[in-house]
């Protein structure tokens, strides 16, 4: 018999085996790298709101101005509330006063960043006190606020 040059099904087997095994370590690992970059849609869209917030304080001398004037926040008062940049996140306000206000970012349901279990919501005050949690509302604020 003529020696044939080639893979046997053994060794094609095998390749695959490792194939699988390396995919099986990878993937996971991607997948939590892409949430905790996506991460900072949330930080960067809460920020650019806190500064667009101040535009409206510097307007009217506070955080709660009549209706219709301050378009953010009229936005952000809404159930709906604004969506982030990217998509991933939609930016609530609260606790509108004169001098105060609070901002919360939460993940769309049917995005990536549904699955963060570690970073589950972002606050950002008037004060510029910055908070996480995680799902299970423990505070996560030195691991998500990077």
């Amino acid at each position: 018999m003529k020696y044939q040059p080639g893979f046997t099904l053994i060794e094609l087997i095998v390749a695959a085996a490792i194939i699988g095994i390396l995919a099986s370590i990878a993937y996971p690992n991607y997948t939590t790298m892409v949430r905790k970059g996506n991460r900072a849609d949330a930080t960067s869209e809460l920020s650019s709101l806190a500064t667009r917030l101040q535009r409206c304080y510097t307007t009217y001398s506070t955080f709660d101005p009549v209706e219709g004037r301050c378009d953010v926040i009229d936005q952000l008062k809404l159930s709906t509330g604004i969506n982030s940049q990217a998509g991933f996140y939609v930016i609530t306000g609260a606790n509108f006063g004169k001098t105060t206000y609070t901002l919360t970012a939460k993940p769309v349901a049917d995005k990536v960043q549904a699955l963060d279990a570690e970073c589950a919501t972002f606050s950002l005050k008037h004060t510029g006190e910055r908070t996480a949690t995680n799902k299970d509302d423990n505070d996560t604020t030195a691991v998500c606020w990077k």
